[in-house]
C-alpha cells in the first residue's frame, strides 16, 4: 500500500516584520559614519505631520541629520523629530512606510523604496496639480508620464455650461531631459 500524499506546505503565517526601518536606521548610520548628511524623500498624505507648505508633487525631502534635528528617533513604525523651517522649530512625524528613499546629499548614495500602496487622501493645500506625476524617477528612466494623467476637458469644468473657453493645456518642456553627473 502506498502512503496518502503529503499535504502542500502551508506558508507561515507571519512573513516578519518590515525591512524598511532596519534599513533606514543602517543607512543613516552609514551617512553619518562617513561625514555624509542623511536625507530622506517621504510620500505625503494625510497621515504624514510635515509643513505642508514645502510639498511638492506629494513629496518632500528632509534632513535627517543630528546637526539638523533635534530628539530624532528611527523607529521600526514612526520616525519622528523637530526641525527648524523657516526659523521656527516644527514636530515632524513620518510614518516609516512612508519614507521612498534615504541618500547621502553628498554624492546621492542611498537606497530607494516602494510608494505605499494605501495613502490617506491629501489635505486640499497640499494637493498636487493635475497631470502631475507625484512619484520619483530616476535620472536614468527615459519612460515618460503616462498619457492618462492629463485631465479631461469633461474634468474641469468647461462641461458645465459657464461660457468659458477651456484653458490651454500647457506644453512640456523642449530638449533633451537633465540628467545629473558625477565629476570625480
Amino acid at each position: 500500500m502506498s502512503s496518502p500524499p503529503a499535504p502542500p506546505p502551508v506558508p507561515p503565517a507571519n512573513h516578519g516584520t518590515s525591512t524598511r526601518p532596519y534599513l533606514i536606521r543602517a543607512l543613516h548610520d552609514w551617512c553619518t559614519d562617513n561625514g555624509f548628511t542623511p536625507y530622506i524623500a517621504v510620500y505625503v498624505d494625510a497621515s504624514v505631520q510635515v509643513p505642508l507648505e514645502y510639498v511638492k508633487n506629494n513629496e518632500i525631502v528632509l534632513n535627517v541629520g543630528f546637526e539638523a534635528t533635534t530628539a530624532l528617533k528611527l523607529g521600526n513604525d514612526w520616525i519622528e523629530f523637530k526641525a527648524r523651517f523657516g526659523g521656527s522649530s516644527r514636530d515632524i512625524v513620518v510614518p516609516v512606510d512612508h519614507v521612498i528613499a534615504i541618500y547621502a546629499r553628498e554624492n546621492g548614495q542611498g537606497m530607494a523604496f516602494p510608494v505605499p500602496t494605501e495613502a490617506a487622501p491629501m489635505p486640499p493645500a497640499a494637493a498636487p496639480p493635475e497631470g502631475r506625476p507625484t512619484a520619483l524617477r530616476l535620472a536614468s528612466d527615459e519612460s515618460t508620464p503616462a498619457e492618462a494623467a492629463t485631465p479631461s476637458p469633461a474634468a474641469d469644468g468647461a462641461a458645465a455650461g459657464d461660457g468659458k473657453p477651456p484653458p490651454p493645456e500647457p506644453q512640456p518642456p523642449s530638449g533633451p531631459r537633465p540628467a545629473l553627473k558625477r565629476i570625480k
